[in-house]
């Protein structure tokens, strides 16, 4: 593969990172744990599949997925900021949830527990760049910087998770805030999902393969900085295009292979252990 077709394959692989990262990383900054990430991703994907195969629309599949991450935001956002929940058992549930919620209706709607029939996506041409969901995860990034450091509610977001009670003191309602944050979440995330989706033009059972955790790990090492976290994506979207790429090469066993962007993430983490500082008021519930 020569160097374009190799950055064109990681920019694309990187979309869904990208957008879950985005996510992830707003409403981290407000304070609320993003485990859900994974979650958000499966619903978005398979209310997109569902959009998509009624309407025959791309368009309505785009926004059916958008409401699916909506949806299961606001489920844990109730759970963690009215009922004041754990913020990682609710993740873990809303997870579990959105897994099994998705084989049944699988199941149910289409008589398969393995994917959905083939549905209308977009025409990608240039290389996958004709899709518009690759730009919007490519902004994704920019737009989230712009939002948390340019304008009032992102300075709102991030007193959220910084001082919720010193940002309570000057009238801001910080369980709003947290809401509105966690929607924002689970909309770009489940865009992450439609993209994985219309780009198969499918959906497959458990389709997101981890790639909720690795944003969340990509927030993480990117030290809550939507920049860095970007960056971050990718990298392990890097490793990802050169995992496929060295499936074609003999005497390197498969499964090692397959590791590749996995170790990356655990060695990622492992080397910025103690050095990143989260969210002051990350995953404590307001008094």
């Amino acid at each position: 593969m020569n160097p374009f077709d190799f950055i064109t394959q990681t920019l694309r692989i990187a979309v869904p990172y990208l957008f879950a990262a985005s996510g992830g990383l707003v409403a981290e900054r407000a304070g609320i744990v993003s485990l859900t990430l994974e979650g958000f991703m499966l619903s978005g994907a398979f209310s997109a599949t569902l959009g998509s195969y009624y309407s025959g629309s791309a368009v309505i599949g785009v926004l059916a997925g958008a409401a699916g991450g909506l949806l299961f935001g606001l489920l844990h956002g109730i759970a963690t900021v009215r009922f004041r929940a754990d913020q990682v058992v609710s993740g873990i549930a809303v997870n579990l949830l959105v897994i099994g919620l998705t084989q049944v209706i699988l199941m149910l709607l289409f008589d398969s527990s393995s994917n959905s029939p083939r549905v209308e996506g977009f025409q990608a041409g240039l290389s996958g760049f004709g899709d518009p969901l690759v730009w919007m995860g490519l902004a994704s990034v920019p737009v989230v910087a712009f939002l948390l450091y340019r304008t009032p509610f992102g300075l709102r977001i991030q007193a959220a998770g910084e001082h919720p009670e010193a940002a309570a003191s000057v009238g801001i309602n910080v369980r709003f805030v947290r809401y509105v944050a966690v929607a924002i979440s689970g909309v770009l995330a489940g865009l992450g999902g439609v993209y994985l989706a219309l780009d198969q033009h499918q959906f497959t059972n458990n389709m997101t393969a981890g790639r909720g955790f690795i944003a969340i790990a990509a927030v993480i090492f990117g030290r809550w900085n939507p920049w860095l976290a970007g960056g971050a994506c990718l990298l392990f979207a890097t490793a990802e295009t050169l995992q496929i790429q060295l499936q074609g090469v003999g005497g390197i066993p498969s499964q090692f292979i397959g590791m590749i962007p996995y170790v990356l993430t655990i060695v990622a983490l492992a080397g910025l252990m103690g050095r990143a500082v989260a969210p002051a008021a990350l995953g404590r519930a307001e008094d």
